[in-house]
C-alpha cells in the first residue's frame, strides 16, 4: 500500500476511535513499485506517539518468518504494538505455543548477521519477481490473465472463460479437473471467499523454472483442448476415460493392499 493509502487508513482510524491491526507478513516480498511501508512509518510521519497517543497505542503489526525466510515449519511470528495490554496478553498466550530453545538459537544467530539477511532479501525479491513475469507471461500465451501485483508468493488469476457456467459449482468442477487430469493444485477462489466463481490463487514461489514452465506447458495444452472441445465437462474423450478408469484401478489396488496389510498386522 502506498503512504497515502495508509495515511488515509489512520485519519479513518481516527474518526472512527478502532484500532489498526496491520498483517505485514509479505513485507520482505515486494518485488515492484510501490515499495513496501509500514503502517508504523506512516504512524511516526504523522507523529502520533505525540499529537494522537491514543491511535499510537491502538496499531498492531502481526509478522511471520514463514513468508519472507521461507520458514513455515519454524512457526515463528510476532506482534509488535505499543499498548501494554495487548503485549501482555499475546505473551501470556505465546506460553501455549513456545518456540524452542534451538530454533531460537538459530534464528537469533541467522538474524543477527545484517550482511546475510539483507543479501537473501534482495535476492529473493529479484527471484520472486522473475517467476512472476513468467507465470504472467505463460498464462497470456494460453489466454489466461493476471491482476497485476507487487509483492507475494501468488498470482490471481482470471480462468472464467473456462468455466461452463458462471457458478462456483462450476468453478469447483474445474478445479478438479486440472487437478486430476493435468496434475496441477491451484486455490480456487471460493476457498479465499472471492465473490465471483473463475478465480484462481496460483502459487509461484514453491517451485523451480523448469518446473513453472511444465507447468506453463500443461496449462497451454489445457486451454487449447478446451477451446477445442467447448466448454469444460461438455466431452471426455475415450483417452481421457481410459486414464480416469486406470487411475481407480490403481487406487483401489492401493487400497486393498493397505487394508490386507492391516488385516495381516491385526492377525499377527
Amino acid at each position: 500500500m502506498t503512504r497515502e493509502e495508509l495515511n488515509h487508513l489512520i485519519t479513518f482510524a481516527i474518526a472512527k476511535n478502532i484500532h489498526i491491526i496491520s498483517d505485514e507478513v509479505f513485507a520482505g516480498t515486494v518485488f515492484d513499485s510501490p515499495g513496501f511501508i509500514s503502517i508504523m512509518e506512516a504512524a511516526m510521519d504523522r507523529r502520533l506517539e505525540n499529537e494522537n497517543p491514543d491511535l499510537w497505542n491502538r496499531i498492531h503489526i502481526v509478522y511471520s518468518l514463514s513468508k519472507d525466510l521461507g520458514l513455515p515449519g519454524f512457526r515463528v511470528g510476532m506482534i509488535y504494538s505499543n499498548n501494554e495490554t495487548v503485549v501482555s496478553a499475546a505473551t501470556r498466550m505465546s506460553s501455549f505455543g513456545l518456540v524452542s530453545s534451538q530454533t531460537q538459537y538459530l534464528l537469533s544467530n541467522m538474524l543477527a548477521n545484517k550482511k546475510f539477511t539483507s543479501k537473501y532479501m534482495k535476492e529473493n525479491q529479484k527471484r520472486l519477481k522473475r517467476k512472476r513475469e513468467m507465470l504472467v507471461s505463460g498464462l497470456r500465451t494460453s489466454g489466461m490473465e493476471c491482476l497485476k501485483s507487487n509483492a507475494g508468493l501468488f498470482c490471481w488469476v482470471d480462468m472464467r472463460h473456462l468455466l461452463s457456467s458462471n457458478t462456483f459449482e462450476a468453478e469447483t468442477k474445474l478445479w478438479k479437473t486440472i487437478l486430476c487430469e493435468v496434475g496441477l493444485n491451484m486455490t480456487a477462489g471460493e476457498s479465499c471467499h472471492c465473490s465471483e466463481p473463475g478465480w484462481f490463487r496460483v502459487c509461484f514461489a514453491s517451485m523451480s523454472q523448469a518446473t513453472l514452465q511444465i507447468a506453463m506447458r500443461r496449462l497451454r495444452d489445457f486451454a487449447e483442448r478446451s477451446s477445442c472441445s467447448g466448454r469444460i465437462g461438455n466431452k471426455i474423450s475415450s483417452q481421457q476415460q481410459n486414464m480416469s478408469s486406470l487411475k481407480r484401478k490403481l487406487l483401489s489396488n492401493w487400497v486393498h493392499k493397505l487394508s490386507s496389510s492391516e488385516c495381516d498386522e491385526q492377525h499377527h
